[in-house]
């Protein structure tokens, strides 16, 4: 047999198996197609991530988030924002799928809160409450280690949306201090910084992560200190979103030996909120670069300390909890992102598929031989009729053997896998007999 014929007899193997299965490929590819659109596996090239204020901790973290998530395909859309109370109003709006909101940020209860979860706490943001040396005068020492010592200061607080406010009003009211006694301001971060270098108020307060570009500079300020909370263990037990942290001598520069002194402050617990609703894929990247940005040792937390799962006032996303926990997926460390994600999100529903498509593929063999004998077979009904006329009309066996000499011919040009050929030529075997009969009756 030549190689063309040999190539001949497998493709019409091939368009007969496939021919076959065809009811089965079409209700598998159904399968898949409803699968698909129902858990919608692959997630959106568009995220909107609520920050903060320019030049903030939010904003810097923003960014190397919306850097981290470029590889993926992923666009982060940054929305600048007041602050942590502000993401939260933009999460409940829906204007934003993402947001940094800090502990104690809001008066609701969280745990009754919805449409909102967390994907873990990030880093600290510890409260900065930087005064001006020469506003001390009068004081004991000229330091300030108490908010009651300050009733006379003008004091910046930052703007309502920050979520500072809020959080400085508890701590007054815990001092019996009264907030409309006090020459509160509430400027941003960056004119109020100005006023404070000039003069114009006395103390501002920021809730910030060290990463802050204004932190940073007044840190090593001359002229400019920060408060030492001495009580900062009392205040971590009357309100359960604030942590004690301490300020090591010497991590702002160690060659000048800044700050001189171990510093105590309070803290609140900054976590990453996602409106519910964000695709499960989305917070999947999301809490894996979590891991990767946070995870490091930084001034108020050693290595891997961040993120977990601790101190969240919102439900916790699935997702970062299994991210978390067990961190990188096992097949996203053999697997291109978008190829294991479909994989993860399927693999449930193409097992029932597979369960289902099982049974049914028992019937493909069946009917491809059924199919492929059927060519064969469908001849032996003319034969049988020709052979019948032969038996009662003797006399016409001359036009017989013309009528079978054509239907020899036309199965002669039947073509069928080689595995079936001998019932091809059973059949022509057969039609010769027949042809014996009539030529001997003729």
């Amino acid at each position: 047999m030549t190689p063309a014929k040999a190539l001949r007899y497998t493709l019409v193997s091939l368009r007969d198996l496939l021919i076959s299965a065809g009811p089965v490929a079409l209700l598998a590819i159904g399968l898949l197609v409803l699968a698909y659109w129902w858990l919608d596996p692959n997630p959106p090239k568009r995220v909107t991530l609520a920050t903060g204020p320019a030049q903030s901790a939010y904003d810097e973290f923003g960014k190397r988030y919306q850097k981290a998530l470029k590889p993926y395909g992923i666009d982060v859309v940054l929305l600048p924002s007041e602050g942590s109370s502000a993401n939260l109003q933009l999460l409940r709006q829906g204007r934003a799928d993402l947001g940094f909101v800090q502990g104690g940020s809001d008066d609701r209860n969280a745990n009754e809160e919805s449409g909102i979860e967390s994907l873990g706490s990030l880093f600290v943001e510890p409260l900065w409450l930087f005064y001006r040396e020469d506003a001390t005068k009068n004081l004991p020492g000229g330091v300030v280690s108490a908010l009651p010592q300050m009733q006379f200061f003008r004091l910046n607080v930052g703007t309502v949306g920050s979520g500072v406010p809020f959080l400085m009003n508890k701590l007054l009211e815990a001092n019996k201090i009264d907030p409309a006694g006090l020459k509160l301001s509430h400027l941003d971060q960056t004119p109020a910084t100005v006023a404070f270098l000039a003069g114009e108020i006395d103390a501002l307060v920021f809730a910030s992560a060290p990463e802050s570009l204004m932190v940073q500079m007044l840190l090593q300020t001359p002229g400019v200190k920060l408060m030492d909370f001495s009580q900062s263990e009392a205040y971590s037990r009357r309100f359960p979103f604030l942590t004690p942290v301490l300020l090591p001598r010497g991590v702002v520069d160690l060659a000048r030996d800044q700050p001189p002194q171990d510093v105590r402050l309070v803290a609140t617990t900054t976590a990453l909120l996602a409106r519910q609703g964000t695709h499960p894929a989305l917070l999947q990247l999301f809490a894996q670069t979590a891991r990767d940005l946070h995870g490091p040792a930084g001034w108020f937390n050693r290595a891997g300390s961040f993120p977990n799962l601790e101190h969240s006032e919102y439900p916790i996303s699935r997702e970062a909890e299994r991210t978390i926990a067990g961190g990188q997926p096992f097949l996203q460390r053999w697997l291109p992102f978008g190829l294991a994600n479909l994989v993860e999100r399927m693999w449930l529903a193409l097992g029932i598929i597979v369960a289902v498509l099982l049974p049914l593929s028992r019937i493909v063999p069946p009917v491809y031989q059924f199919r492929i004998r059927s060519r064969v077979f469908r001849w032996y009904g003319q034969l049988r009729d020709i052979e019948n006329r032969l038996a009662a009309q003797p006399q016409g066996a001359a036009e017989v053997v013309r009528e079978l000499d054509a239907l020899d011919e036309r199965v002669g040009r039947i073509t069928v896998p080689l595995a079936y050929a001998e019932e091809l030529y059973a059949l022509r075997n057969n039609i010769d007999v027949v042809r014996r009969k009539a030529v001997g009756a003729g």
